[in-house]
């Protein structure tokens, strides 16, 4: 029976990398995974999924995805999608239908939470209705698990409010610990000479 995965982790869990991966492994076995993501996550253009190491992949949007015929989505032996974090409850029930309809196996790799450690939409009902639900580690700077996504401004300083989705990576984000998230500190103090 397929399953519908949630796979999450903060900034800089290699999520991406992961969804990247999956796909070789399954075109090394002579199998075809269909890679999508959210068009809103257009850092690295509207067709490629890319990860910070280098991988980078064409996907379509799943946007598009939503749109295919149950016939054309079973051509692939897998779905995956990355930044699921952006889609809507109702792109999270059609990949739900995907799975238990098409017997497809959906693999969904995102963020949990935001900046302000709030669910996203897509996020809170992957949560809810995955058959199996996967942390993606890192670690913050202190050593522990990084649990919380942190945003940062131009000088370095943590930010606490502002628009949910800001397109970013290394230059707006860091991942911490929950203790320095809530302390505000996203790197180790500067110690003095």
């Amino acid at each position: 029976m397929a399953k519908l995965y949630f796979r999450y982790g903060a900034m800089g869990s290699s999520k991406t990398a992961n969804a990247l991966m999956v796909a070789y492994n399954y075109k090394e076995k002579g199998q075809q995974a269909l890679l999508a993501k959210p068009a809103l996550d257009n850092r690295d253009g509207n067709d490629v999924m890319a990860s910070r190491i280098g991988l980078a992949e064409s996907c379509i949007s799943v946007e598009k995805l939503m749109g295919m015929s149950d016939a054309d989505i079973q051509d692939f032996d897998c779905i995956i999608v990355d930044e699921v974090q952006f889609c809507t409850k109702e792109n999270i029930e059609r990949l739900c239908d995907i799975v238990d309809l098409l017997n497809v196996p959906v693999i969904c790799y995102g963020l949990r939470t935001d900046f302000q450690r709030k669910l996203f939409e897509g996020s809170m009902w992957a949560l809810a209705w995955a058959d199996v639900i996967e942390e993606v580690k890192t670690v913050c700077w202190c050593g522990k698990a990084a649990t919380c996504v942190a945003r940062f401004d131009e000088t370095g300083t943590m930010v606490t409010e502002g628009s949910q989705v800001v397109l970013g990576a290394n230059d707006k984000y860091t991942s911490v610990c929950r203790r320095h998230h809530k302390l505000r500190q996203i790197h180790p103090p500067t110690q003095p000479e």
